[in-house]
């Protein structure tokens, strides 16, 4: 499934007419890259004198700073969130949980409201997974419009029974204007004279980390060591630094950071072993930088990368390691991968084109409610 060709030309707020009032709304379990989209649609539709309204976590406020994209700032309470609802004239939601929010702090009132699926994966098995299906199900058929970030993800929302579903890929945010040192970078890591490989995300099951210390035990032997080092923090931490010093393996738990741009941009290879995948910033980031990336090739990846990244199957440790020794002995290669995933790169939708399409979607919305 492709998308039609996105405009950059952004409509400007007709003379006469009030701003258009909208609420981004984030839930607590919100990913990286669903918040820096928020961050970066706040900052695009603020310029183009829409109100904005970022109902989300605190925390999230401190690392994104949505007022400094010119939105106000509300906590992710529920009263709160009700009253920035009640004055709004569109709720945008950030995946389903948001979405579930959304639908109820607008329950009753004719606000229409727009659901971004991010990183919505295969529910789990069991109870836990039809409350799953169930929540998608509500969230779908609430929403007036669902964007998928992926082909699949607008598949399953039109599974789930949305009135009307449509791709929305997610723009990559613009990395820091000035890049710090990669040899100092590698240093402080611990990697002079090593290959350095990087992994960001969250520490949970789905990111497939356990089976990345397979491969890692895999690489031990190589001469010198590689460096693993894994940007991000989740409930295994602790399962994963166990093993970790129990098996005597080369990777370092770096924890939540917030220079995780500059770290990829100092390594030699990335690695993305995630069960699922939407639209996955670490690929997004990879290839922009001109870093190989290897990947899993689930969900919305192979879609995104295109030939731009080794891709490998879900689960499997073995074809995982050995990817990577294999980009590791071959220079060529590595440099090859590099530059194909700059080409692929420029193929995906700028900020602005994001933000346009967001706004012809709500600017629709607009005119089916007058």
């Amino acid at each position: 499934m492709s998308s039609s060709p996105v405009s950059t030309s952004l409509p400007a707020q007709p003379y006469g007419r009030p701003p258009l009032r909208t609420v981004q709304v984030l839930g607590g379990g919100a990913g990286a890259g669903s918040s820096a989209h928020v961050r970066s649609l706040a900052t695009g539709l603020a310029a183009r004198g829409v109100r904005v309204t970022v109902c989300a976590p605190v925390q999230a406020e401190g690392e994104y700073d949505f007022t400094g994209a010119g939105a106000e700032f509300a906590p992710d309470a529920v009263s709160v969130l009700r009253a920035a609802c009640a004055g709004a004239d569109l709720v945008h939601a950030h995946g389903v949980r948001a979405g579930m929010r959304a639908a109820l702090a607008i329950r009753g009132r004719r606000v229409p409201l727009v659901v971004t699926w991010h990183g919505e994966g295969p529910a789990a098995a069991g109870a836990l997974g039809r409350l799953g299906r169930m929540l998608e199900r509500h969230v779908a058929r609430a929403a007036a419009v669902v964007l998928g970030a992926s082909s699949d993800q607008v598949d399953a929302a039109r599974l789930r029974g949305a009135r009307d579903a449509r791709l929305a890929p997610v723009a990559v945010p613009a990395g820091p204007e000035t890049a710090a040192d990669p040899g100092k970078v590698r240093a402080e890591l611990g990697a002079v004279e090593r290959p350095l490989l990087i992994a960001v995300g969250s520490l949970v099951p789905h990111r497939g980390y356990s089976v990345l210390l397979d491969a890692a035990r895999e690489w031990r032997g190589l001469e010198p060591e590689p460096l693993l080092v894994i940007a991000g923090e989740g409930p295994l931490r602790a399962e994963l630094a166990r093993r970790i010093e129990a098996e005597g393996l080369p990777v370092r738990l770096l924890g939540r950071r917030r220079d995780a741009a500059q770290l990829l941009a100092a390594a030699d290879l990335a690695v993305l072993p995630s069960r699922w995948e939407a639209r996955a910033l670490l690929a997004q980031e990879a290839l922009r930088a001109g870093v190989p990336l290897v990947a899993t090739a689930v969900g919305g990846v192979p879609e995104l990368v295109g030939d731009g990244a080794v891709l490998v199957p879900p689960g499997e440790a073995v074809p995982l390691a050995s990817a990577v020794t294999g980009l590791l002995a071959d220079p060529d290669r590595r440099a090859a991968l590099a530059a194909a995933g700059r080409v692929q790169a420029a193929t995906w939708p700028s900020e602005d084109d994001t933000v346009a399409q967001v706004l012809s979607v709500y600017d629709e919305l607009m005119e089916r409610r007058r």
